[in-house]
């Protein structure tokens, strides 16, 4: 899908204003209050049920992971219900049969890995320190058995430990929401190295939206005045092996395959 079909679909999502903006405002606002709200009940509730009921560690976070996977599902409902957002996936097949892969995704806006969790029954993520001290979401990364971002050899080892586990793993290359006005950041090379370490294959995901809003630039409680459409885009795994067979050790190999998933979105992205 091109960019000029995002911008036709573009203009059949009128922009509010005035008085006409306060429903969409009250709504979006209170889908994220929900979402705080929800995130803490089930922290001291469903989450920790299924966490200690009997089965194997591996079954007991597979469980939490499909909980988390509702929720965010509702809360997606939420926001289209609201008209923050309308999600249409493409190709969504290929994510529901990733098994221990690393999905690599750009982030325009700041709902995405909710928007990917939503469609994700067995996804985790690499989460930052201070996700663990929100008490909000501290109860949901925990159980979800997300990644904490530490350092580098502690957080290979628990890259590795998920995705043997069989959980898909979700990694932004660009480290934080892209910067208004542009297609992508420029990508760090963490998503290489996690996926070259721990051998494996890649499932690279496009995240197009057909208007601004939600960007880093932007306060969570500045709700779009025009329905953001976000077309999420899976293509086809790139595997790790092609770059394991090339010389010159991990450091080259991780630079040669940052390029390339940078240059394989800017070229999406065009």
């Amino acid at each position: 899908m091109n960019d000029s079909v995002l911008a036709s679909s573009a203009s059949t999502s009128p922009r509010l204003t005035g008085l006409a903006y306060l429903p969409r405002w009250l709504g979006g606002v209170s889908c994220y209050i929900a979402f705080g709200l929800g995130g803490l009940l089930s922290s001291l509730t469903i989450l920790p049920l299924l966490r200690f009921w009997p089965g194997t560690t591996e079954q007991r976070v597979s469980r939490v992971q499909k909980a988390v996977h509702h929720m965010f599902r509702g809360f997606v409902q939420m926001l289209t219900w609201a008209g923050v957002i309308k999600v249409t996936p493409v190709n969504l097949e290929r994510l529901s049969l990733a098994k221990g892969k690393v999905v690599i995704v750009n982030h325009p806006t700041l709902v995405d890995v909710v928007v990917l969790i939503s469609l994700m029954p067995n996804a985790g993520c690499i989460v930052k320190q201070g996700l663990w001290r929100n008490p909000f979401m501290r109860g949901v990364v925990a159980c979800a058995g997300y990644i904490p971002n530490r350092g580098a050899e502690l957080l290979l080892k628990d890259c590795k430990r998920v995705l043997d586990s069989g959980t898909n793993l979700i990694i932004f290359p660009e480290g934080t929401r892209t910067v208004l006005g542009t297609k992508i950041n420029p990508f760090a090379r963490g998503a290489a190295n996690i996926a070259l370490r721990t051998h494996t294959d890649l499932v690279p995901v496009v995240l197009r939206t057909d208007s601004p809003g939600l960007t880093k630039q932007e306060a969570w409680y500045q709700i779009p005045r025009r329905t953001i459409g976000m077309h999420v885009e899976v293509g086809d795994p790139l595997l790790h092996i092609r770059y394991d067979a090339q010389e010159g050790g991990d450091a080259k190999m991780a630079r040669q395959l940052t390029r390339d998933l940078e240059d394989y979105y800017k070229k999406e992205l065009n």
